[in-house]
């Protein structure tokens, strides 16, 4: 073990015995306190834990220095205890050194191969808007919640592709898949599994850890049954799925004695890319459709474009450059909803000086996202909803480099194209279709912009009206 010197360690606020900085930690929304302290600390400083030392890593400049110019040394996932836990280390998202780059090789080929980013899965999705609106109309412009059926209807994106099918809305097993998901999310999340993951040995006593469990167990049982199904159907000429490439490449590797190809990792992976091609997607279309309530002036500006482009047709991918206006929308959107404010952590993978700190080998790095997407260095306006962050002077796209609501670097989400063309096509179908509206009752102004606890950041539950365009 280095021995590392207080002084080139980076700085952090003092620590008691045992708890470490516990005591000054947001446990619902850590990353509102990781954020006053970059205030204090600057853009490199240590946080401890319980006996879990971390570096936070904050800012645009700072974030990118290490993601991208030192991406191979920061280029590993940490041994954070809930999901080493669930996953042992298993599947894409949480996995660590070898297993982890060939089960996301595995996994990019073979969305690709799936058509992600291509015109087949656009098919797919637009298929799946229609279903949605079908849904969205049936509500004949009365109060309800979006937040079940957008979720089913982006799940079955991703769906698609890993099982080869797509479920009905009301399918009673796909509904009880996506609760615990989502139960499994806002737990992650909270005052509980925070306690669980600085003192793993009170998992015990912890409600919340053995619901996580279980829900994983649920979900994996799923999954177990699903892939047995595809090896009595797989037919090695024409595989139809995620699964049964994973299952012909299994087969292939069987006489090696690599375990990457094993049943365990399969049911991780699925379970991985089902959860990540669901959550974030969705949840951004939520804040998007809520933004559009709170702002009815940019949802008319919105539904105005879409009128004088695509007019009464199916919005398509290819439409996205002539709707400079609605791009930067969707983009500001996912800026403001902030998805994933701490990020995935990563851990350094060998002994670095960084910004003349010494960090050794092994230590958790939290890459601070929700302080590059608010970085007043970067951002005219960080706090506002303020599409005008994409646009220039004469109302033309621009892109921004502190843009990175995936990430960047060796770890980015590897459904980055997938999701982008998801909100696009989603956000353009339903606008064109309907003005989304509060409750009678409910002025625009009150909606609740203030974010739910959990591993991700949701809007607050609320009903909405979606008023049909004759």
């Amino acid at each position: 073990m280095v021995k590392v010197s207080k002084r080139d360690f980076p700085p952090g606020p003092r620590t008691l015995p045992v708890i470490g900085n516990l005591h000054i930690l947001n446990l619902k929304s850590p990353y509102q306190t990781m954020l006053e302290l970059s205030q204090k600390y600057g853009s490199i400083y240590s946080i401890q834990m319980g006996p879990r030392k971390a570096v936070v890593l904050s800012g645009y400049e700072t974030v990118k220095d290490a993601l991208v110019n030192h991406g191979d040394q920061f280029g590993e996932r940490s041994q954070v205890p809930i999901f080493e836990r669930l996953f042992e280390g298993r599947g894409i998202t949480f996995s660590h050194g070898e297993n982890w780059k060939n089960m996301r090789r595995f996994s990019l080929t073979t969305l690709r191969n799936f058509g992600m980013g291509k015109r087949v899965i656009e098919e797919k999705i637009i298929e799946e808007c229609q279903h949605l609106i079908q849904n969205f109309k049936s509500q004949k412009g009365k109060p309800f919640e979006i937040k079940t059926v957008l979720n089913a209807s982006v799940a079955n994106v991703i769906v698609s592709v890993l099982l080869g099918k797509r479920f009905d809305y009301q399918d009673t097993q796909f509904l009880r898949l996506l609760t615990l998901i989502g139960e499994n999310v806002k737990l992650i999340g909270g005052p509980g599994i925070t306690l669980f993951n600085m003192f793993p040995v009170l998992g015990f006593f912890l409600q919340s850890y053995k619901t996580v469990l279980w829900n994983r167990d649920e979900l994996f049982s799923f999954i177990r049954m699903t892939f047995l199904d595809h090896q009595h159907k797989l037919d090695k000429n024409d595989p139809r799925s995620l699964i049964d490439v994973f299952l012909l490449k299994q087969q292939e590797e069987k006489d090696k004695s690599t375990e990457h190809f094993s049943d365990e990792n399969l049911v991780a992976l699925v379970s991985n890319l089902f959860v990540a091609g669901t959550e974030t997607t969705s949840t951004t279309l939520r804040w998007g459709i809520l933004l559009m309530m709170r702002y009815p002036e940019i949802q008319k500006k919105v539904r105005d474009e879409i009128a004088k482009v695509v007019g009464s047709a199916q919005p398509q991918i290819a439409h996205r450059t002539q709707m400079p206006y609605t791009d930067a929308v969707i983009h500001e959107v996912q800026r403001f909803a902030n998805i994933l404010p701490t990020s995935l952590p990563h851990a350094t993978t060998t002994n670095i000086t960084f910004r003349n700190y010494f960090i050794p080998k092994g230590t958790e790095v939290i890459t601070l996202l929700t302080s590059v997407l608010r970085d007043q260095t970067q951002w005219e306006k960080p706090e506002a909803f303020h599409p005008e962050h994409f646009l220039n002077s004469n109302g033309k796209f621009v892109k921004k480099d502190a843009f990175i609501p995936f990430s960047i670097g060796r770890r980015m989400c590897a459904g980055e194209s997938l999701a982008r063309m998801e909100l696009f096509l989603f956000f353009t179908s339903l606008l064109q279709k309907f003005t989304f509206q509060p409750p009678p009752g409910v002025s625009h102004l009150d909606l609740d912009l203030t974010p739910d606890i959990g591993f991700t950041t949701r809007p607050m539950p609320h009903q909405l009206c979606a008023l049909p365009h004759a």
